[in-house]
């Protein structure tokens, strides 16, 4: 397959042009370039997923076919870039809906929003499906579904506990109740947990959170619209009518049938979670639960291509007055928002993201810098690749296990418009100001896409 020819990409959608437009090229490259050098310590695999229509068109950004690329790095080495559809059921031209009973086919997906390792495997994501396994060398495994026992979909945003190795997640549906599920697989990897979790109507819940103690849920206006998915279109529309609310459900009671407490807030929607911690002792009931995550005012309100900016927020829920406290921490849009994966349910102290370069409000279609915002200080810093450059969603990777919060890399792919090229970068992500520590060249360009993980190497790799 080849790409579009120049007269048919000008009619495009933005979410098909540039550098948000599909590569047709499966590649393998072996012993990259690099420039300056990768450090000893980091060693393993950095993969990330992103929409790439194999037949070069989709309806929407989040709707095209999903790709992996992924850079293996080891003793100071990169040993390969390749890049591989998911061969999912869907791109073997599989329906996920049967339109004459209405039922959704959880087999058949996109797998195309992140890629996230558990128990030894590796997830290939999107909230509308079943996981897709893959290998370590990106090749298709197959669908997963828990030995038969996930009857949900599984959402693109999981988060494992660094206390118990837990992996907790959801799936929400959009025809049937219950519209939200939660489950929780054990350290094995084994479902051990689902459970019905009452809300309003079916929405789009994009992630949600865990802390020490409590499991977090999203219950936003983002609503499921049956008309608007018959046409074809992206079928969610935002109805402020709905209202916005965040539950929290505490994780020892969720085994008992406890249902979340609800909060009330102005509307509002969230796509991604900085994190979330409380004050309570393990096991136990905290007075206080804190969220930071990106707020949008609302989303898709007039269009599919109606994104609002995207500020950094914090709420505090008092679980002994019943109150919420939203505070905005900083003034400019973000997208993509990481840390370091060790603090998943505690406080944390720094986080990452992707902002525009001009310290604007305007929305993410401008070239991208890297951001550290200090949650302590409030001090935002940032790294800029250069004027014709964007960056991807930073992952944070740390030198150790003992390592301080900051002290490690960040790993992610750039793009420079002035060439049409990608590469794989290192940073500091202690000094942001510095320069890449290793710059690696990449063989074809990696277009715009979503969340990636880093993998270090297990024992025997």
């Amino acid at each position: 397959m080849t790409a579009l020819d120049d007269a048919s990409a000008t009619r495009l959608p933005w979410h098909l042009r540039g550098n948000y437009a599909p590569v047709f090229e499966e590649v393998d490259a072996i012993d990259l370039a690099v420039q300056g050098r990768i450090p000893d310590d980091l060693c393993g695999r950095y993969f990330r997923n992103g929409a790439n229509p194999a037949s070069g068109r989709s309806m929407h950004w989040f709707g095209g076919d999903g790709m992996l690329h992924g850079v293996r790095l080891r003793d100071g080495r990169a040993e390969w870039y390749r890049n591989r559809w998911v061969r999912t059921k869907s791109l073997a031209g599989a329906k996920r809906i049967n339109l004459e009973t209405g039922e959704f086919d959880l087999s058949v997906g996109l797998a195309n929003t992140h890629v996230y390792r558990h128990a030894g495997r590796i997830f290939a994501l999107e909230e509308a499906s079943h996981p897709n396994e893959v290998s370590p060398e990106l090749d298709t495994l197959g669908v997963y579904d828990f030995d038969g026992r996930l009857n949900t979909p599984f959402t693109a945003h999981p988060h494992t506990c660094p206390d118990t190795g837990e992996m907790h997640f959801f799936g929400y549906e959009l025809v049937h109740a219950p519209f939200v599920t939660y489950h929780v697989a054990d350290r094995e990897g084994r479902l051990v947990h689902s459970q019905p979790i009452e809300v309003g109507g079916p929405t789009m819940v994009h992630d949600f959170a865990i802390s020490r103690n409590y499991a977090i849920f999203l219950d936003l206006p983002v609503v499921f619209d049956i008309e608007m998915a018959l046409t074809g279109t992206m079928p969610f529309r935002w109805d402020p009518a709905y209202g916005a609310r965040i539950g929290l459900l505490h994780r020892g009671r969720a085994r008992e049938g406890a249902q979340p407490i609800w909060f009330d807030i102005p509307l509002c929607y969230v796509f991604h979670i900085m994190n979330a911690w409380d004050d309570g002792a393990p096991g136990g009931d905290a007075r206080f639960v804190w969220l930071d995550a990106g707020r949008h005012a609302s989303m898709w309100d007039g269009g599919p291509d109606k994104f609002e900016p995207c500020m950094l927020h914090r709420w505090r829920f008092d679980l002994q007055t019943g109150t919420v406290h939203e505070e905005q921490l900083d003034d400019v849009s973000h997208a993509f928002p990481r840390i370091d994966d060790r603090r998943t349910g505690f406080a944390n102290r720094y986080g990452w993201g992707v902002a525009p370069r001009n310290g604007s409000r305007d929305e993410m279609d401008a070239p991208t810098v890297i951001a550290k915002w200090d949650l302590v200080t409030g001090n935002r810093t940032v790294h800029d690749f250069g004027p014709t450059c964007t960056t991807g969603e930073p992952v944070f990777v740390p030198v150790s296990q003992a390592a301080t919060e900051d002290e490690g890399y960040l790993v992610t792919f750039v793009h420079d418009a002035s060439d049409d090229s990608s590469r794989f970068v290192v940073l500091d992500a202690s000094d942001m100001g510095n320069e890449p520590l290793a710059v690696v060249p990449l063989p074809q360009r990696v277009p715009h896409g979503f969340h990636g993980s880093w993998f270090a190497d297990e024992q025997g790799e």
